[in-house]
């Protein structure tokens, strides 16, 4: 899916007069994936130097092109801040990664809990980008 096409789809949707979230058809996952040490070396904000000549972990590159490809979201969140959007985004075209967007700032820290009302899914990234697997893990969650 282009991004002209993302941007159509994630329009504002109205129900019966009201403004309300737009739903992803069936099959579309929206990724949010981070950067430094998930897709490239581990850059630390405080070295922004290496930030335009690392390389990218090619099974990244592919795995996360082919998801593009399939018509999911590709959405970059990462803890870089705006100050280095240019040189991220020139770093990204330059090696070729296909994305529909890029939210800088994130928390930096690990250890993220995220609360929100869509269904959310976690994938930490352990060394290698596959294809994902279905696998029974236990998770907290809010009391019925």
């Amino acid at each position: 899916m282009k991004k002209e096409d993302a941007e159509k789809l994630l329009h504002e949707k109205v129900e019966d007069g009201s403004t309300v979230s737009p739903v992803l058809p069936k099959g579309v996952k929206n990724y949010l994936i981070d950067i430094d040490g998930t897709i490239t070396e581990d850059v630390p904000n405080e070295q922004p130097e290496r930030m335009a000549t690392c390389k990218p972990f090619p099974d990244a590159l592919k795995t996360l092109n082919k998801w593009y490809d399939k018509g999911h979201l590709i959405c970059f969140f990462t803890s870089r801040t705006e100050e280095h959007r240019k040189v991220t985004e020139t770093w990204l075209n330059k090696h070729g990664f296909k994305y529909h967007s890029l939210l800088m700032g994130k928390p930096r820290g690990g250890n993220y809990h995220w609360v929100d009302n869509h269904l959310v899914k976690a994938t930490r990234y352990n060394g290698k980008f596959t294809d994902l697997v279905e696998k029974e893990v236990t998770i907290q969650v809010f009391k019925d």
